[in-house]
């Protein structure tokens, strides 16, 4: 006989409190373990999240930096927003690539590549969120607007490696790692 899942043996005893936001949810819980002792965690419910490594012309490019207020500093990230489908990973690549360098135009890829077709927990602990990441080879004739170009890098090895270095949000990092294993 083989013991129970964990998640068998963990009941929740009741709510402490919920505050719903159109960003998140926070919520408090009395659990009880298999052992049968109790105990409180907090969770955070948000949206999942997809982040696009973005390739034009040959370069990796981001967009321009924006202040973070979680870390209270202005920070380059990848092109990301929130996916409310994955199964609509590449209608929402385009949306957030259109929005993140203000682009207008709907055929904007040559092609995208899902780098993970199952989202990767961002904090199992205490969270649900999920981040998903795309890999976009924009058209060599878009022309992305210079006041809305945060970076660019070769797109290249030693270019994904310097952008890496570059970013300091452990999700870009982890979707950028996962591109340059893709693309030696």
């Amino acid at each position: 006989m083989t013991d129970a899942p964990d998640e068998d043996r963990w009941q929740v005893v009741s709510q402490l409190v919920e505050v719903r936001s159109p960003w998140l949810s926070m919520i408090g819980e009395r659990w009880r373990e298999g052992a049968g002792r109790e105990l409180e965690y907090w969770r955070v419910e948000k949206p999942d999240s997809l982040l696009v490594v973005t390739v034009h012309d040959g370069r990796l490019i981001a967009p321009v930096r924006s202040f973070r207020p979680g870390v209270g500093r202005t920070t380059l990230d990848l092109a990301g927003g929130r996916l409310d489908d994955p199964s609509t990973l590449a209608q929402t690549a385009l949306a957030i690539v259109r929005r993140e360098f203000k682009l207008n135009a709907d055929d904007l890829f040559e092609s995208q590549e899902p780098l993970n077709l199952v989202g990767w927990d961002v904090d199992s602990a205490t969270s649900n969120q999920r981040v998903f990441g795309v890999a976009a080879k924009m058209r060599r004739e878009v022309l992305v607007p210079d006041d809305h170009l945060g970076a660019s890098y070769p797109a290249t090895s030693a270019g994904g490696r310097e952008l890496l270095s570059e970013l300091v949000c452990l999700q870009c990092r982890a979707v950028l790692s996962e591109w340059l294993e893709r693309h030696p």
